[in-house]
């Protein structure tokens, strides 16, 4: 049996829409917090969407919002066609949601027990809450540790379980609070190929996390987000495309001849530690001509890279790690 069924409708049917949504806290003490401002955006069935953007930007607090936990000052936002707060019930129906930390599961039980508990309580019989317990368990690559505790588990290990929880019900929307954070480089592997098979079988994913490769290989829809507004959405293809022509030209072993004509070509030219060149063209002309002067030299270790989702980041979110 696949780990979800929801072949995509006709068209797309939309299955996650947010309205002029907006959430403003008003602490005891100081001036009111406006933590999403006025965000509108739309996912179809079997689309994933990666919510990027700096902590403390507003992603955790839309992901909240989504799944009733939290609800908006103003706005609107449904769920497979469900307004998160007027059909809280149907809207939990049809979701799974992954917010990882201590909170959802129980460390004195067992990941099986874990499991069976929470399929009790999404309404699953006790035969189906036991197949579909072992199938969660053997699919994720928790069989072998399914009766130890939960409590013993590394963090990696705990965020396997807690997605296991999010699926037990076939989730036709799965929200994603940086899933892969603690996972070992082989679970955040299964873990995309995951990804993949629920996006084919036609689930809607809305996927945070701050790691712009995952993001840019696994999502077919971005949206960047900071001080409570989207400043960028779009495809990958739309966003990938505001940073231009953007290739990069690495080389090693470069003479000195050889960089000066670079220099005279149309882009930017600088050095790395090590006596890396690297060179951004302006157009395919300009490349062109680059690696051929690079192989007439021949330079060491030439390469040409794509542009990247964290050009575009950095494009759009401030750096808030150097500002004095």
């Amino acid at each position: 049996m696949p780990i979800a069924d929801h072949p995509p409708a006709r068209g797309g049917q939309p299955m996650v829409e947010v309205d002029h949504l907006t959430r403003t806290y008003t602490p005891r003490r100081g001036t009111p917090v406006t933590a999403l401002d006025d965000v509108s955006f739309t996912l179809r069935q079997g689309e994933v969407l990666g919510l990027l953007g700096p902590n403390g930007a507003g992603k955790t607090t839309l992901s909240r919002i989504l799944t009733t936990l939290l609800l908006p000052s103003s706005g609107t936002a449904r769920i497979a066609g469900f307004d998160v707060v007027a059909r809280p019930r149907e809207v939990r129906r049809h979701i799974g949601l992954v917010l990882g930390g201590d909170r959802g599961l129980y460390g004195r039980l067992t990941a099986r027990q874990n499991l069976r508990y929470w399929a009790a309580l999404q309404g699953l019989d006790g035969s189906a809450a036991r197949a579909r317990t072992e199938e969660l368990l053997e699919r994720l690559g928790l069989a072998a540790r399914a009766g130890d505790r939960v409590e013993t588990f590394s963090r990696g290990m705990t965020q396997r379980v807690h997605l296991a929880r999010a699926l037990l019900n076939r989730p036709a929307v799965l929200i994603l609070d940086e899933p892969t954070n603690g996972m070992d480089p082989h679970s955040a592997t299964g873990f995309r190929e995951l990804v993949r098979e629920l996006r084919a079988a036609g689930t809607t994913i809305l996927l945070t996390t701050h790691d712009l490769p995952e993001a840019q290989d696994l999502c077919s829809h971005l949206a960047m987000v900071d001080h409570g507004r989207l400043l960028r959405w779009g495809t990958r293809a739309d966003l990938l495309a505001e940073v231009g022509f953007a290739r990069t030209v690495t080389a090693t072993g470069v003479p000195a001849a050889a960089r000066a004509r670079i220099e005279l070509l149309p882009g930017t030219v600088t050095a790395e530690e090590g006596g890396v060149l690297s060179y951004r063209p302006h157009d395919e002309d300009a490349l062109a001509e680059a690696l051929t002067v690079l192989a007439q030299a021949r330079a060491a270790e030439i390469s040409v890279t794509a542009p990247s989702l964290a050009e575009v980041y950095r494009s759009v979110i401030e750096d808030r790690e150097f500002v004095l």
